[in-house]
């Protein structure tokens, strides 16, 4: 399953080079808008349904149910999106989803409440994860393989992402203060506007197509028909693949237990601020680590394309080690402020050297779904063990020393996955210029 481990020099574009380039920011743009509808929804999703009168119970079957339904739908949406290649129909039905959440929150779901909260709970579910926890895999797949297509570098464009998150936060606080609804009908806007960035979006075409979804995979491009025949050998071996294995190892253990960890963080932090309201503090707290974020995106490809996207992912793990480790021995608020703030670092590293691995370590035809069974598929199932487990261990043994086992979690799965991950940096990347295609088949984009 690995492609070729022939060097190749990799010629990337500055980010200033990008910022020439229209394609860049009509993709960039498909990232701001689709992670402002995330950020509005996670960060308001609990206020609103509280206010609506849903009790606990009912709201964590939300995210169960959200959780559940992505497990099913992941594997599905990357084998579709596979055989798709550059054609738009799995994403435009995600954000027609989407476009579909102000008439959805207002006339159905907040009534269905009234009628049976648990009912509502398991159809709201559903609905959210259709936009947002399975329809984020689609959104990010097909973006980064038009990245390779297009000649850019998919982090320089991601960073419209923590962007948005930022952005969203700040200014959902002032549409919520008018009218909580509102926070859905903005996502509906939000919805309409990426709709027209993805209509217009630039995807290879005819000939341009064939030898971008053709060049690296050989037989089995299906280019007359903008897809890509993708059979279930090729997956198959896909999953046999020592590679994967120590991929989808890693992303069990750290990339799910970066979320876990960041889960009930505030309520931790919350009982060392010593002086004013600490969820005031935290949220700005979170504000700057969301826009330092988006800073470093810009310089984590250069790193990563220095380092290997192996090493890259190992750097994730070992400041998300850093950082809980951190957080049991050294308590101060502003250490507590220091070590979230290193989430400014680590997620770059993430999201840029996964991207990187799967492109350079794996069969091109099949990156949408090597990224959602191996990334998304990999940490939903660590967060549903995970969280349920330390949740319980909080409560048991306490903060602190929960932290401890969660890093020997860490640890363990860290050292696992790096004899289980071959180095990528000798490997011919093959989807930097459009899924194998040669220099001059890259697609080209006006200023």
């Amino acid at each position: 399953m690995s492609t070729s481990t022939t060097p190749a020099a990799e010629e990337r574009p500055s980010a200033l080079e990008s910022l020439k380039r229209g394609v860049f920011w009509n993709y960039g743009g498909l990232f701001f808008f689709y992670f402002a509808i995330w950020q509005l929804a996670f960060t308001f999703l609990p206020l609103w349904l509280a206010r609506e009168g849903m009790g606990t119970g009912a709201i964590g079957v939300v995210s169960t149910v959200s959780a559940i339904t992505a497990l099913v739908l992941q594997p599905i949406y990357g084998f579709l999106q596979d055989r798709l290649g550059f054609k738009k129909y799995l994403f435009a039905f995600v954000v027609l989803c989407a476009a579909f959440m102000g008439p959805f929150f207002v006339f159905v779901f907040q009534p269905l409440i009234g009628v049976n909260e648990y009912l509502a709970a398991v159809v709201g579910g559903i609905f959210l994860s259709l936009c947002l926890n399975s329809g984020v895999g689609v959104v990010e797949a097909f973006s980064e393989r038009a990245s390779r297509a297009n000649g850019y570098e998919y982090g320089h464009a991601r960073l419209f992402g923590s962007l948005a998150g930022g952005t969203a936060a700040l200014v959902g606080g002032f549409i919520w203060a008018a009218n909580p609804d509102s926070i859905w009908w903005a996502g509906s806007v939000s919805a309409i506007v990426l709709g027209t960035l993805l209509f217009v979006a630039r995807v290879p075409k005819g000939d341009e197509q064939a030898r971008a979804t053709g060049a690296a995979a050989g037989a089995g491009a299906d280019a007359g028909a903008g897809g890509t025949k993708v059979s279930k050998e090729t997956v198959l071996a896909l999953l046999r693949d020592r590679n994967f294995v120590g991929f989808v190892v890693l992303m069990f253990g750290t990339a799910a237990l970066y979320d876990v960890f960041d889960q009930q963080f505030p309520n931790y932090f919350a009982t060392f601020v010593t002086s004013g309201d600490p969820e005031v503090l935290f949220s700005r707290v979170v504000a700057v680590q969301i826009f330092a974020e988006a800073a470093f995106m810009v310089a984590a490809p250069f790193i990563i394309n220095r380092i290997g996207a192996r090493k890259g992912l190992m750097v994730f793990a070992a400041i998300l080690l850093v950082r809980v480790l951190g957080s049991a021995f050294f308590t101060h608020e502003y250490l507590l402020i220091a070590w979230r703030l290193l989430a400014a670092i680590e997620m770059p590293f993430l999201l840029v050297s996964v991207m990187k691995y799967i492109t350079r370590m794996f069969d091109v035809r099949i990156s949408a779904t090597a990224y959602m069974l191996g990334f998304n598929f990999a940490k939903q199932i660590g967060i549903a063990i995970f969280a349920s487990v330390f949740g319980a261990s909080y409560a048991a043994i306490g903060f602190a020393n929960s932290y401890l086992v969660m890093a020997a979690v860490i640890t363990v799965v860290t050292v696992v996955a790096w004899f289980l991950m071959a180095d990528d940096r000798a490997r011919v990347a093959p989807g930097e210029t459009g899924d194998g295609a040669p220099d001059d088949a890259r697609v080209t984009a006006s200023a």
